[in-house]
């Protein structure tokens, strides 16, 4: 798993639910989240979402997916088609249906056009006394406390906050009808989504303090659990079992995160030697590695190897094992195998590339820089890849190209005078009206553009 810094996403048009989570949260802490990448979990969460998003009429391909690194239980969607799923709900779900379900139910508010009509919504409010009290009594409502947002209401405009509120508990509900609709075109059962929302439910008597923000980012009412009750009475595929290979990648990708997140000692509780799972098995070889007892995390990635030769995934965490342990040419070798048996991954295509430049091999300097090119392809949105991308370039005395790189991390990272201080020195090393002169001038613009 590649752990990724602080990002900062924007409030609106996030829904009105999230934007109430976020402003009680601490000052410090406001809108950041911590991104973790982990190409198994992607790609195994993506074949969940992808009969759903066609089944909306979305493009699969322009849906993307991030995993937040959290304990605790929440997905929602964001501007341009962005789906969060926190790793605690991954991990706390037993049943890979609860996973579809919620899936479903984002799917639903993405195709709702929500996020568009919620940031018209936020528009029409007409003062900040106003967005201060929406805020406030939906802090409030959402934390069951009504006589606190009975003072507030007081105070601000109860016309335009009830039609906003309003607003946003009708969008739930109609991403739960658009939820059933995907998965009765699916073949798929709801019972996922009723149980994990009967969980959230049973929160309703904690402090807000208390709750998973699922609950206070996605209000679940009394209509909501009958609409979901009497479509499970009615649909003939309510009692239809998730397929065993998804469930069986689930138990994988919750026993890899399970690892990653908790200490040794909870990991051996949760999977005891005794249990000799693929996935038990798969989660100690990840907790020792953690640990680190290298010895005994390879010992047991190597017993997986050796029943399941062509897993890409236990080839890609053997080879981080050895990288993160100085052996970089046997992680080389792992990764290349991985790579060989997986569909197009930008993290394994930049883990290689970083692998190889870390070698300080000249020879595998042109290699490292087609594997990091690779992965810029897949997504050009990682300033760590452009960062590797440019010291190739570097070694290689490629000091337009260089530049260039650099020019695209910085832009990245929103370093406005240093993406255009790089993109004006490779401007000057190439000719005019070239690709790469044409692309230093789109780094200038862009950041000139940067608000």
């Amino acid at each position: 798993m590649i752990l990724f810094k602080f990002i900062i996403l924007p409030l609106a048009p996030v829904f009105i639910y999230l934007i109430a989570f976020l402003w009680a949260e601490p000052a410090q802490s406001q809108s950041k989240i911590t991104l973790v990448r982990d190409a198994e979990t992607e790609n195994v969460v993506k074949s969940y979402a992808r009969p759903l998003f066609i089944a909306a009429g979305l493009n699969p391909d322009a849906v993307q997916i991030n995993l937040i690194l959290s304990p605790q239980l929440n997905a929602f969607v964001s501007n341009g088609q962005k789906i969060f799923i926190n790793t605690g709900l991954l991990s706390t779900a037993e049943d890979v249906g609860q996973v579809i379900g919620v899936i479903a139910h984002e799917t639903g508010h993405i195709s709702g056009g929500h996020l568009v009509r919620m940031a018209q919504a936020i528009d029409q409010a007409r003062t900040i006394d106003l967005i201060t009290t929406v805020l406030g009594i939906g802090a409030a409502i959402l934390a069951n406390k009504p006589e606190l947002g009975a003072v507030t209401t007081a105070s601000g405009p109860n016309l335009g906050l009830r039609s906003f509120l309003q607003f946003s508990r009708t969008q739930e509900s109609s991403a739960d009808q658009a939820a059933i609709r995907f998965l009765e075109a699916t073949q798929q059962s709801a019972r996922g989504l009723y149980k994990f929302l009967g969980v959230i439910e049973n929160q309703d008597l904690l402090s807000a303090s208390r709750q998973d923000p699922y609950l206070q980012t996605h209000p679940i009412t009394q209509d909501r659990m009958r609409t979901l009750e009497k479509h499970i009475e009615d649909s003939k595929y309510s009692d239809t079992p998730s397929p065993e290979q998804l469930q069986i990648q689930h138990n994988r990708i919750r026993a890899k995160i399970i690892a990653y997140s908790f200490p040794l000692a909870v990991v051996l509780q949760k999977y005891p030697e005794t249990d000799q799972s693929v996935w038990a098995r798969y989660g100690r070889a990840m907790a020792y590695y953690r640990l680190p007892d290298l010895k005994k995390a390879l010992g047991l990635i190597n017993e997986l190897l050796t029943q399941y030769p062509q897993d890409p995934y236990f080839h890609e965490l053997k080879a981080q094992m050895l990288f993160e342990h100085g052996r970089v040419y046997e992680a080389i070798a792992s990764y290349k195998r991985a790579i060989e048996f997986v569909p197009p991954s930008d993290i394994l295509y930049q883990a290689l590339g970083m692998a190889q430049v870390s070698s300080d091999d000249p020879a595998l300097l042109k290699e490292a820089e087609t594997n990091l090119r690779h992965s810029i392809r897949l997504r050009p949105n990682i300033a760590a890849t452009w960062r590797q991308l440019a010291i190739a370039y570097g070694r290689q005395n490629k000091m337009g190209q260089y530049q260039l790189a650099l020019g695209e991390e910085a832009l990245l990272n929103r370093l406005k005078e240093k993406a255009i201080s790089h993109a004006k020195r490779a401007e000057e090393m190439f000719k005019t009206g070239s690709i790469e002169w044409q692309q230093a001038q789109d780094i200038t613009t862009a950041a000139q553009n940067m608000k």
